[in-house]
């Protein structure tokens, strides 16, 4: 598995991966489009919030974005191809944005969880801090999370 820069052209091809990678929790259709703008990324997108792909053989296979600056960021996406859920691929690009977090100074990043993805989360160490309003979804409430790197 290759892990590298996403590239501005690929706004799509990562939309529509959130969008399949959110339906594996069994949203359904009016759900999903309901996310739809939430989970659109614009390719400048890609470059100002540090987007990373993994990438198998030629197929994108999960992304994250890692917005933000020192001392604290926000990891704004974090999706995996459904097929792919399970095997690592989610484990490494924590690790890696981890890792990204550590380099530019940050002591901390936070991210909104999707509530089934929670579990994955604390699992990688990150907590609960609070919870924040949906921005697709009105009166939906999701786990907001926070990650230390001291």
């Amino acid at each position: 598995m290759l892990l590298r820069a996403a590239r501005p052209d690929e706004a799509t091809v990562l939309s529509e991966l959130a969008l399949r990678s959110k339906a594996h929790w069994g949203y359904d259709d009016a759900f999903l489009e309901a996310c739809r703008a939430e989970l659109t990324l614009r390719p400048a997108d890609l470059a100002e919030q540090r987007a990373t792909v993994a990438q198998v053989g030629d197929r994108v296979v999960g992304f994250y974005t890692l917005a933000g600056q020192a001392p604290e960021g926000e990891l704004a996406c974090l999706f995996v191809e459904p097929g792919h859920i399970g095997t690592g691929v989610g484990r490494r690009l924590w690790q890696h944005a981890v890792d990204t977090a550590r380099a530019l100074d940050f002591e901390r990043f936070t991210l909104d969880a999707d509530p089934f993805a929670e579990t994955f989360y604390r699992k990688m160490g990150a907590v609960r801090i609070g919870v924040t309003p949906s921005d697709s979804i009105p009166g939906r409430l999701l786990p907001q999370m926070a990650y230390h790197l001291a």
